[in-house]
């Protein structure tokens, strides 16, 4: 585990929350599998991709304290996709509008709402390596027709 920082708790993964309804998310199928992958994360899937991200991240310890006293880790979601035959994820991230709103006393700049937002991302796309790369092996359900020309 990163010596900088405290894992924070995996999140807990709404079954029934429609990725689609994500801006930055289309995703085909209804099989979202969420059950699966949040017990993948608990296993140690969250922790494995933490300590990685953690390693590499431009993402400093007060940054770090803003994001966890917003509870942005729990805000994370992830979802099977099972026609791109992927996990696919929304990382929570703060708005444009960070300054009227007064989110967090300690935000102040624009560079720090862009490494929060970009770092999460990141963090986003590493649980997913590690989930694909050592924790998932279903197979598509997808089965191309047999007509398909050759190339």
């Amino acid at each position: 585990m990163s010596d900088t920082f405290a894992l924070p708790d995996p999140p807990d993964l709404e079954t029934a929350l429609d990725p689609d309804a994500y801006e930055d998310a289309t995703v085909m199928g209804e099989e979202y599998r969420r059950d699966e992958l949040e017990s993948f994360l608990v296993e140690g899937a969250w922790e494995r991709a933490f300590d990685r991200w953690a390693q590499d991240t431009s993402m400093d310890e007060e940054t770090f304290e803003i994001a966890t006293d917003l509870a942005l880790f729990a805000e994370f979601d992830f979802f099977w996709d099972s026609f791109a035959d992927r996990v696919g994820y929304h990382a929570p991230g703060l708005p444009e509008d960070w300054r009227e709103r007064e989110i967090h006393p300690a935000i102040d700049s624009w560079e720090t709402v862009s490494t929060i937002n970009a770092t999460l991302t990141e963090f986003g796309q590493e649980v997913c390596d590690v989930l694909e790369a050592e924790y998932i092996d279903w197979e598509s359900d997808y089965e191309p027709p047999d007509d398909l020309p050759e190339f």
